[in-house]
């Protein structure tokens, strides 16, 4: 990996651009192949799973204007000289998550190879296959061998490799609060460079004066989206007490209204969750009608059968 980014950085940035362009139109030429592999292997929708492989492509098409583009100012020194040399990192280290496995890895790895790095991805375990399938798209359309591979495995075991080895240069992380807490103490003792993104909770605001119709239609995808697997997702709704009742009218049809069912159906709204293991989560956040915090379950079922 080290050689063949070496030799990446030494070419001209007018070939990386290109090689990143190529690797766009390959990805183009197989969007509708990686998106079967995403509902396939994540249970995303078909119509998620279509623009999730898109983004890939755009993503690479628009690094290779940045290979191209790298351009900055240096401060201006009072009778001397002063310049500045474009040099890149070296091995980047990309974890990527299970919730968008193609997108956020291409967050990570389009940018690094296009300032000149070589990138180990390490896909979630749940989400290894258009990670290595992605891989296999960069050698066909030309990209080094060795600049970009992908290292599946565990998190504990490959990711922690990844953060620990001196040969990494940087790490780019998406995950839980407390895996980046961990992740940053570890880059911090070897003085690491180091991206993180991290979850949140999102709240929907609904005002007395709003469109309390168009809010309530609007509000079911927000959290419903990608079944809720999304670290912007609004998981609360706070509602202005006076027009509390008629949103929640509004909102309980809204949401029986979502189509649940086969992924790979193009009706499909919403899919399985990712695992057994979230599913039971979900399910025991809503025990006997009663929501975890003692509030009332207003509705909620997790489907029973194949798939689910």
């Amino acid at each position: 990996t080290a050689a063949a980014q070496r030799r990446w950085a030494a070419a001209a940035p007018s070939d990386r651009a290109r090689l990143l362009r190529r690797f766009a139109v390959v990805v183009d030429e197989h969007i509708e192949e990686l998106a079967r592999s995403e509902v396939r292997e994540a249970g995303h929708t078909i119509g998620n799973a279509r623009w999730e492989a898109g983004n890939v492509r755009d993503l690479l098409d628009y690094s290779a204007g940045g290979a191209e583009r790298l351009l900055g100012r240096q401060i201006p020194v009072s009778g001397g000289i002063d310049f500045t040399i474009l040099e890149p990192l070296g091995v980047v280290g990309v974890i990527a998550p299970w919730n968008f496995p193609m997108p956020i890895a291409a967050w990570g790895l389009a940018p690094a190879l296009a300032a000149g790095n070589a990138v180990l991805l390490k896909p979630a375990e749940t989400t290894p296959l258009t990670a290595l399938r992605l891989a296999e798209l960069a050698l066909q359309a030309g990209l080094p061998e060795g600049l970009f591979q992908v290292l599946p495995g565990e998190g504990p075991v490959a990711g922690s490799a990844l953060v620990e080895h001196p040969g990494v240069a940087k790490i780019v992380f998406t995950g839980s609060t407390r895996t980046g807490k961990h992740i940053m103490t570890r880059c911090a003792e070897r003085v690491k460079r180091l991206t993180l993104e991290l979850g949140g909770k999102s709240p929907n605001l609904v005002f007395a004066d709003a469109d309390v119709e168009a809010a309530a239609a609007a509000a079911p995808m927000s959290f419903l989206d990608n079944a809720g697997q999304d670290c912007c997702a609004r998981t609360r709704i706070l509602v202005e007490r006076s027009v509390y009742d008629r949103f929640l009218d509004l909102l309980v049809p809204a949401v029986s209204a979502v189509v649940v069912g086969d992924p790979a159906d193009e009706k499909t709204q919403m899919g399985p969750l990712i695992s057994a293991v979230q599913r039971d989560r979900v399910r025991g956040l809503v025990d006997g009608g009663r929501g975890a915090d003692g509030g009332r379950a207003i509705l909620g079922t997790a489907p029973e059968g194949p798939g689910f």
